[in-house]
């Protein structure tokens, strides 16, 4: 199995997986990252970019639930 294979894998399987556990993982990468001094990838994220990847992931396709841009308004309160 190549390395794109596996990629491939990790990513489909991280797609179905809820919230807590994803985060759970982003976790552990970015230990696993601090010991291998790489920097993360969004580390340098502006709040735009933070609240595009969170809208993303809250309008996701698979869910089986519809939200509205008026939902998350009202859900989020910054």
């Amino acid at each position: 199995m190549t390395t794109t294979d596996i990629r491939e894998q990790l990513h489909a399987q991280i797609d179905n997986l809820p919230a807590d556990i994803v985060e759970q993982i982003a976790d552990f990468t970015l230990f696993v990252m601090s010991r291998r001094q790489i920097a993360p990838l969004y580390a340098d994220w502006r709040q735009t970019e933070w609240q595009t990847f969170v809208l993303e992931q809250f309008f996701h396709d698979e869910d089986d639930v519809t939200y509205s841009l008026a939902d998350a308004r009202e859900i989020y309160h910054p």
